[in-house]
């Protein structure tokens, strides 16, 4: 984790992917596309970033996919990431995920400005840049303030984004749907499930996943569902404070979805009681909380199997399987 940039985190270490998610249109982009230039970074920091010189450009270590930088000027810092070999769709998916959060005017989050492509190949994206605090932050300020962004970000398309998205380097399928079961079993659940099968022939796994899928809905009776702004990889890395103590947090994988999937890190997040009970009282527990919880961990323990190999398979499994029998499946 770097001590004090706003957008980098071990997630950034992660192999790049294969192949990256395709994009799809959205009428309100909360940053700016690039018109080609020799060298677009400094064009909008000299121009709409309001800035007459730059005075200093120090890289920031902590990332092994990314190249990121941060650019000191006259109008302030920006914190700058490019990358060489991808297009612009990844940093575009990561800005509309920080632009949505940042519009809840609830938590702090680096503000992002710019997207776009590099002449020489790859693409780049400019953003706020946030000095970090020397901790996490109040774990209770911290819940209150995630729970009030579960609470403003709403959205009228039901359970998605406007583009897929990635969960580390693994491809996060966002395609709208009006219903949270289907949508958390198809493209969350079924999609793991499915690329275990395809890259380590686990059918094992998959098949007691796919009877978990389908046996899932009555752990959501009573429930009501809202589509509420997730952040979607809420770990410690990815969670800080500004230097006046704010929380902070960052790189995300944004969609709208049920608020209690954003506890599914929660195993390596590091949440105290505080945290916890400053987050309900403002977004109330719901009915049959603590039967859901392992089902929001699967998803990011089927993940990690997917990213780091078969450590992570007995504890995806466990879940399964008490699940399973307590659903009589």
């Amino acid at each position: 984790m770097v001590a004090h940039v706003g957008v980098i985190s071990l997630r950034s270490c992660f192999p790049p992917p294969p192949r990256l998610p395709r994009l799809y249109s959205t009428k309100h982009k909360p940053f700016s596309m690039a018109v080609m230039s020799e060298d677009p970074v400094r064009e909008w920091i000299l121009s709409e970033g309001k800035a007459t010189q730059i005075t200093k450009i120090s890289p920031v270590g902590g990332g092994c996919i990314n190249l990121a930088s941060r650019y000191e000027t006259d109008a302030g810092s920006f914190f700058v990431k490019t990358n060489r070999s991808i297009g612009s769709s990844m940093f575009e998916a990561e800005a509309l995920g920080l632009g949505a959060m940042y519009e809840t005017g609830s938590i702090r989050v680096p503000r992002p400005f710019k997207v776009g492509s590099l002449p020489t190949g790859g693409s780049y994206i400019i953003m706020e840049f946030i000095e970090f605090g020397s901790s996490r932050g109040n774990q209770s300020v911290l819940g209150r303030k995630l729970a009030e962004m579960h609470k403003a970000g709403k959205s009228k398309k039901g359970f998605g984004f406007d583009v897929n998205n990635t969960i580390g380097s693994t491809p996060q399928i966002n395609t709208w749907s009006s219903d949270w079961i289907h949508f958390y079993g198809e493209h969350r659940l079924g999609y793991q499930l499915k690329l275990l099968l395809d890259e380590y022939g686990d059918r094992s796994i998959y098949e007691k996943g796919q009877r978990l899928v389908k046996s899932m809905a009555p752990l959501f009776d009573n429930v009501a569902i809202e589509p509420c702004l997730l952040h979607g990889d809420l770990w410690s890395g990815n969670i800080s404070s500004d230097r006046n103590g704010e929380p902070v947090i960052l790189d995300p994988a944004c969609y709208y979805g049920h608020s209690e999937a954003e506890f599914g890190m929660s195993w390596c997040a590091g949440f105290a009681g505080s945290f916890y009970n400053a987050y309900f009282e403002v977004m109330p527990k719901q009915p049959g909380f603590e039967k859901r919880r392992d089902l929001y961990m699967l998803y990011h323990y089927l993940n990690h199997y997917n990213l780091f190999g078969s450590s992570y398979r007995s504890s995806a499994m466990s879940i399964i399987d008490d699940y399973l029998r307590m659903l009589n499946a």
